[in-house]
């Protein structure tokens, strides 16, 4: 198991190039949030702008909207129960993140099935949370995309069937392998299993164990996978490492951290991470 260091973020994170528009940088659309559960989109959303996709639209209830618009200008919104204009959404987003407070109910599940339907091979696709467990419960099938999966310990038991204490390198590697997707096993030490990989994050603090911080690390991915679509695999290392590495600086002042203040630090870290890592410092949050 390799572990990730943050070279990982020069690799990925480089000056913009002069001739740029917001289409440059790639398109997001997230799916989920409830009506119990429109704060985990939103965090999801606000990750995937910070971390400077082109544009993002979010698709969740109609009752989040309000809620949307006054923290998140920059996001577009759109009704998840409208199947058509979801469908067209998925099918025209360099990356979709589906999943954050998506809930586990039958219109949960019907929507999900819409954005299976409508995902592309060549679209990368970021499966968190909920619809983890409602494709393990539902028995839906993976859909033809660049899939990543950002599960917990039990949402990963759900999916592979592999009881948290037996979720050894080894056996999460043969599941991986089945599934043909990246895996970002949320744990102590998060680990990463890609297509040719085991990459383990050594970094991260206590102070990340709040509501939240997952939506936020989906977000991050399905931003910096739409931005750096060049090379997926890498970005959605560095989208691992940079979330904690921002919470790491917080939390030696702060008790806990918010997930909002990791995305609401991210241009100011990425600003210093495309640099040279020579030429920065690790005070990226003064």
């Amino acid at each position: 198991m390799k572990k990730l260091s943050d070279q990982i973020l020069h690799q990925v994170i480089k000056p913009r190039p002069a001739n740029s528009f917001k289409g440059t940088f790639g398109k997001v659309t997230l799916v989920g949030g409830n009506r119990n559960f429109g704060g985990a989109i939103i965090m999801a959303s606000t990750a995937a702008v910070c971390a400077g996709a082109g544009l993002v639209t979010t698709a969740t209830d109609a009752s989040n909207s309000g809620a949307l618009h006054a923290q998140l200008p920059e996001a577009m919104f759109a009704d998840f129960t409208n199947d058509g204009q979801v469908a067209s959404l998925v099918s025209a987003a360099t990356t979709v993140v589906v999943g954050p407070g998506l809930g586990d109910d039958e219109t949960s599940e019907h929507i999900l099935k819409n954005v299976f339907a409508s995902v592309k091979p060549e679209q990368n696709l970021v499966i968190d949370g909920s619809a983890i467990t409602l494709m393990a419960r539902e028995n839906i099938s993976q859909p033809a995309a660049n899939v990543i999966y950002t599960p917990h310990e039990m949402e990963w038991q759900r999916l592979s069937g592999i009881k948290i204490g037996e979720q050894t390198e080894e056996k999460n590697r043969a599941v991986r392998d089945q599934l043909n997707a990246t895996v970002v096993l949320k744990k102590h030490h998060t680990e990463i299993y890609t297509t040719n990989e085991v990459y383990q994050l050594t970094i991260g603090t206590p102070a990340q164990a709040v509501g939240g911080m997952g939506d936020t690390l989906a977000g991050m991915v399905g931003g910096f996978t739409a931005e750096f679509h060049q090379d997926v695999t890498n970005a959605v290392l560095a989208a691992v490492y940079a979330h904690s590495a921002i919470a790491e600086k917080i939390a030696e002042n702060q008790y806990i951290v918010l997930p909002h203040q990791i995305s609401r630090a991210l241009p100011t870290f990425m600003k210093k991470m495309e640099q040279a890592p020579s030429e920065h410092h690790i005070g990226f949050l003064n």
